[in-house]
Parts: structure tokens; C-alpha cells; sequence
């Protein structure tokens, strides 16, 4: 029993340090989408408290390839605020972002747009398609590869974007109205809370790559984490969706 014990223990230690050296398994080929694409914003924001609507000030997207487990293209742009266009220093210290670099941005219209293109291409090129009722109705094309967006917690999308849309009267794009939040997905999985984006990191024996809190280098480390969950077996579904559910409300 104590021979077993201590192979045991052994092979507990091995596994630990291949995952602190890096060393990579393979992806679990189970899971529901073919690419994710990962964002994590960056808004205005101050130290004290207030009743300002936060505006985004960096846009970035990661396509990540689920069976790879590599980043095959990114989106990234500067955002102009227009409600509040001259930051904080708080806000500066906080994502390293400068004044210069929001006001040689462009309006979260223009950012949209952009955005919108750069998924199209994606359509194009890679066969990327976002799940909706038409297409759960229609025939599966093999050369379409199911996508979806995730983000650490539901701020990015269920809050951020969409109240800032519909303050400035803005389409926001269909395809950002559902999502996977990593950060419940990791809660459930690993049966622990995290300490932010950089603990979960930190619990798995990875290092933040980058600046903490630049949007870019947030997105980066979040598809790091979510190709570590998807080896360790975790299945990545959706968790949040703002779509409208047609026909009359249940009752209990």
C-alpha cells in the first residue's frame, strides 16, 4: 500500500510539472464548436463612483480553433468614447491605453462595421457559421464550421456592449447576442472560484502572457484557458443568450 501510494504521488507530481513546463495534450475532439472567438473588452472607467455609462475603448477578437487549440486570426482596433472622450488617469493606469491611441481609433459604429467584415471574411474563408433557429432547422453543411463567442464572465457582451448600443441607438451585430462565460463554465468544471482571469490561470500552473487588463492580452490568456479546460475534458456549451424565445411564457 505504500509503494502504491507513493507511485501514486509520483505520478500526481509528473503530471503537475508537464502541465508547469507546457508540455501539450491533445484536444479533445468532442466538442460542439469548431472555432470560438474570444473578446474581452476594455471601457472607460473611474476611481470614484458615478452614474456615467462606461464606453468601449478597445475592441479585440481571437478566433481560436478548438481542435488545434491555436489562434488562427485576430480583430483589433482603438475605440473613440463620445460621451466622455478625455479618460481618466484611472482608467489610463488601469489598460495602459492613451489618450492618443482612443482618439486615432474610430466610433464604435465604424468598429461594428469593421467587426462585421472581419467575421464575414471569416464565414468565407473558414466556413465559420453561428448557430440560429433557421440554420438548426436546415441541413448541416460539413464544410461549415459551428462558432460561437466567449468571454470571461458576461460583462463584455450582457452588459458592456449592449447598453452602450442602445444608449447611442447602434445596431449591434445578431451574432454577439449569445455566448459561452468562461468563467461560470470554470466554476462548474473545476468546482472552485477564481480569483479573476489571472487566478484561474494561476490554478492551473499557467503564467499570464502580457499586460493584465489590455483587452488584447486578455483575450490572448482567456483562449489559453479555455484550450487548457478543453484538454483537461471540460465540453465548452453555451451559457448566456440575449435572443428572444417566441410564444407564450410558461406557467409554473
Amino acid at each position: 500500500l505504500i509503494l502504491f501510494s507513493c507511485k501514486r504521488r509520483l505520478g500526481l507530481l509528473r503530471q503537475r510539472s508537464q502541465s508547469a513546463s507546457g508540455l501539450k495534450k491533445p484536444v479533445k475532439s468532442n466538442q460542439i464548436f469548431s472555432y470560438l472567438i474570444v473578446i474581452d473588452f476594455e471601457s472607460t472607467c473611474w476611481r470614484e463612483k458615478n452614474n456615467y455609462g462606461q464606453e468601449i475603448i478597445e475592441f479585440p477578437a481571437v478566433l481560436l480553433d478548438t481542435s488545434s487549440g491555436e489562434v488562427e486570426s485576430e480583430f483589433h482596433t482603438y475605440v473613440q468614447p463620445q460621451e466622455h472622450p478625455v479618460l481618466s488617469e484611472f482608467c489610463t493606469e488601469l489598460t495602459g491605453i492613451t489618450q492618443v491611441q482612443v482618439e486615432a481609433g474610430v466610433p464604435l459604429q465604424i468598429c461594428l462595421s469593421r467587426f462585421n467584415r472581419w467575421v464575414q471574411n471569416l464565414r468565407l474563408e473558414k466556413g465559420v457559421m453561428f448557430p440560429n433557429k433557421q440554420q438548426a432547422c436546415s441541413a448541416s453543411d460539413e464544410s461549415q464550421k459551428l462558432c460561437t463567442f466567449l468571454t470571461w464572465s458576461d460583462w463584455d457582451l450582457g452588459v458592456c456592449l449592449q447598453y452602450e448600443c442602445k444608449r447611442k441607438q447602434l445596431h449591434k451585430p445578431d451574432v454577439l447576442s449569445s455566448w459561452i462565460d468562461l468563467r461560470s463554465t470554470y466554476r462548474l468544471f473545476y468546482s472552485r472560484k477564481p480569483k479573476g482571469l489571472n487566478g484561474a490561470l494561476q490554478d492551473l500552473g499557467i503564467q499570464f502572457s502580457g499586460r493584465e487588463h489590455s483587452g488584447l492580452d486578455d483575450a490572448r490568456n482567456t483562449a489559453r484557458l479555455a484550450v487548457r479546460m478543453m484538454r483537461d475534458g471540460c465540453v465548452l456549451k453555451t451559457t448566456r443568450s440575449l435572443e428572444r424565445v417566441s410564444g407564450p411564457p410558461t406557467t409554473s
